[in-house]
């Protein structure tokens, strides 16, 4: 089975650093994974979150789209609760009219009241419609739904979208979820359903040990109301953890893929066998954003893809 590589991107802002500094990172990854040969990137919305500097989905998807060349450039996802649906429409017609075949609008349901949800998807898709007569030769966006559950599955299924599950928040019902959403007529084009999965790819399983921990103790102090920006690898060596904090990674863990580029390429098969998914939305975090590219560069490796040049990487076939 063949698979494509995707990015899921949240902007995390390391300690020591600031929003901008996030940012920036950002838009250097999207270069970066744009010549390594990834298929998607997806920036996320988070709101007064230390952890976070993507507020704005829609401003850094019309960055990306501007600065990178072969990528599809979406959002994972924008928070439909918090607005009109009219205006992300608006917003990902004009992205789409400007950048053809390469933008994805990807919907998320946090951010206020779930009740109206499934209406306000709804509305939304029938905004981005067919305005020809705005935008001659225009083809909507694809809409993603994002969910880490059945009631998104079953969502996306009725009303025909895409469909990501959040294997990082929820792995133990993915399995259910994308049968949930192949059982609608949409569900059966395999290239509609991905699934957005959390690594650590490093040259040794030491580094990616270490870099896991880090990650795993941002996550459990987080779970136990602690929003940090992202601990360094010194901060981690010397934290003492808690007995919560260790139950707390304890369980993280499990949604955590870490190792060296055979080991997790390995582990990433066997998810995407076992979800029947040809599409492995990758989110990766770390202090330093050196390490997190060369985790994206390490697994474009080991999965052969290819610089935009059209040189073979390294262990491509």
């Amino acid at each position: 089975m063949s698979i494509r590589l995707s990015v899921l991107d949240q902007s995390p802002i390391p300690a020591g650093g600031t929003p901008a500094d996030a940012l920036t990172a950002t838009l250097d990854l999207a270069r970066t994974v744009d010549r390594l040969g990834y298929h998607r990137y997806w920036v996320a919305e988070h709101h007064g979150s230390p952890s976070f500097a993507g507020t704005a989905p829609e401003v850094l998807v019309a960055t990306l789209l501007a600065h990178t060349h072969r990528l599809r450039v979406g959002s994972g996802g924008v928070l439909l609760p918090r607005y009109a649906p009219a205006k992300p429409a608006e917003v990902f017609r004009v992205l789409a009219a400007l950048y053809p075949d390469r933008v994805d609008l990807g919907i998320g349901r946090a951010g206020g009241p779930a009740d109206r949800f499934p209406q306000q998807v709804a509305e939304l898709l029938g905004h981005l419609g067919d305005p020809a007569q705005d935008f001659p030769g225009y083809v909507p966006p694809p809409v993603w739904l994002l969910g880490a559950g059945t009631r998104s599955a079953a969502l996306a299924a009725e009303l025909g979208t895409h469909f990501a599950f959040a294997h990082f928040f929820n792995p133990g019902l993915g399995v259910g979820a994308l049968g949930t959403f192949r059982a609608g007529p949409a569900g059966a084009d395999r290239t509609r359903a991905a699934l957005a999965v959390r690594t650590i790819v490093a040259d040794t399983e030491a580094d990616a040990s270490e870099l896991g921990s880090a990650y795993l103790l941002w996550r459990s102090r987080k779970d136990l109301g602690f929003d940090e920006p992202f601990p360094d690898r010194a901060r981690t060596r010397a934290h003492r953890w808690t007995g919560a904090e260790r139950e707390r990674a304890g369980h993280n863990a499990r949604a955590l893929l870490t190792g060296t580029p055979e080991r997790v390429r390995a582990g990433l098969d066997e998810l995407a066998d076992r979800h029947g998914v040809d599409e492995l939305v990758v989110n990766t975090f770390t202090h330093d954003p050196a390490d997190r590219e060369r985790s994206y560069r390490l697994l474009a490796e080991v999965y052969g893809t290819v610089e935009a040049a059209g040189t073979p990487l390294r262990g491509a076939a």
